[in-house]
């Protein structure tokens, strides 16, 4: 037996080939828009890909259904739920699927999404967006958070029942938004899930479904569109990336951080490539209606950043540039200035984390707008203050530092550090208390 995990880290989406050897026979599990890892693993095992295979209508990246299908001619399957606009071959529960040697059971499992099912072959059990390891998926992205959450827990109750040592492999891993609380591990079985997964160990309805549908995590900004390409006609490869004299439209500079900083194009907005969840902080910072111009440092950097970019759904990429003029520039923030600036009252600090992690503990003063948000305000921050955004690690006070300075706003980020390292100099931090904690 053939089984291979295939993860997109940026994303944390998993998909995985599965196929037997002795008959040189595969089928893909979920693929990702770039299809090229997926046929070069199957290469390496000698088999051939001969069916796609959907858990679900996926909300935070774009399928590779299309292009397996309109390229190598491959069938794709999904469950009759899911509505889909391509040619398919419906799922339904309890439905076997047979690759070589190998039997595929299909489980539906609605609760994510009406349509989502699980599939079990051989002590493998591919939970796609509904069990995760650590905990489970949200129920909010396809009907009303509450009706999900109830389908979940008879879905999770069905898997629970499964033996022991069935091995979980989740479509979903730490680093999406597609679940909260995930565990960095990519791999578990059914019984460490029912130990250990806070989802699994929550017997009563009503008490499951306020635990799932409290999301705290924010919707992926690309849902309506993401679900509309992967349920709609099938999607072709985009064409190559061209390289441009000068920028159309908005401008994406995935050069690092510190060489933004030191100098960049006017109206700019910089995600480095060489930062996390690329592709999900440009969906949420950048107008998905208007054209992207990538500026990169080579032409293998603009290309991989482009791929990110159609993962998510932002299509409309004009092409790259290599050579700008840069005259603008970001001053970051250290500790030691950042200390000055709070003690003199000179300047706004921006909390730009999630509520969640603001609520462990904040700067005294501080206001709170999650980096994806801070273009709303450009207004209320255009006030002759200077703001000085800081995050966790820096990353994502760099991102809105960049959108702020793209909208006009002399914002300074905190580059090198966060609201720990505030901690950790002696500073005491504001945590949020809820009535009737101690």
């Amino acid at each position: 037996m053939i089984f291979k995990q295939l993860v997109d880290d940026d994303l944390g989406c998993a998909s995985y080939l599965i196929g037997d050897e002795a008959a040189g026979e595969a089928m893909v599990v979920d693929p990702a828009y770039a299809i090229e890892p997926y046929l070069a693993a199957a290469e390496r095992a000698g088999v051939r890909i001969v069916r796609v295979l959907e858990t679900h209508n996926h909300a935070d990246h774009v399928s590779g259904h299309g292009r397996f299908a309109l390229e190598h001619g491959l069938p794709v399957s999904i469950h009759e739920l899911a509505e889909a606009e391509y040619p398919c071959e419906a799922l339904v529960d309890g439905d076997e699927l047979v690759v070589g040697s190998l039997t595929i059971r299909v489980l539906h499992t609605p609760g994510h999404r009406p349509e989502h099912c699980c599939f079990l072959v051989e002590g493998h059990l591919l939970t796609g967006d509904s069990l995760l390891i650590g905990d489970a998926a949200r129920p909010d992205l396809a009907v009303d958070a509450r009706e999900g959450a109830e389908d979940l827990f008879a879905s999770l109750r069905r898997l629970a029942e499964l033996p022991d040592d069935v091995e979980v492999d989740p479509g979903h891993t730490g680093g999406s938004l597609c679940g909260a609380g995930l565990s960095g591990d990519k791999v578990s079985t059914i019984g460490m899930q029912r130990l250990s997964n806070e989802a699994l160990r929550i017997d009563d309805l009503q008490e499951f479904v306020a635990h799932s549908a409290a999301i705290s995590a924010p919707r992926p900004p690309t849902v309506e569109r993401v679900v509309a390409l992967n349920r709609g006609p099938f999607l072709a490869a985009q064409p190559p990336l061209e390289a441009l004299t000068e920028p159309r439209g908005q401008l994406l500079d995935v050069r690092p951080v510190d060489v933004y900083a030191a100098g960049h194009a006017p109206g700019a907005v910089n995600v480095p490539l060489d930062g996390s969840s690329v592709g999900t902080k440009s969906a949420f910072v950048l107008d998905h209606d208007q054209p992207v111009t990538i500026h990169a440092s080579s032409a293998e950097e603009a290309a991989d950043a482009a791929r990110r970019l159609y993962a998510v759904g932002l299509l409309d990429v004009a092409g790259y540039v290599l050579e700008l003029e840069t005259p603008e520039r970001v001053e970051p923030v250290g500790m030691d200035e950042l200390e000055a600036l709070l003690a003199d009252d000179a300047a706004e600090v921006l909390d730009v984390r999630e509520k969640n992690e603001r609520d462990e503990g904040y700067i005294p003063g501080s206001r709170h707008i999650p980096y994806r948000l801070v273009r709303a305000y450009r207004d209320e921050l255009e006030n002759g203050r200077p703001v000085v955004t800081i995050c966790s690690t820096g990353a994502r006070a760099g991102v809105a530092a960049s959108v702020l300075a793209a909208e006009g706003i002399h914002a300074r980020p905190v580059l090198h550090g966060g609201v720990d390292d505030w901690q950790e100099r002696g500073h005491p931090l504001t945590a949020f208390r809820r009535c009737g904690s101690t």
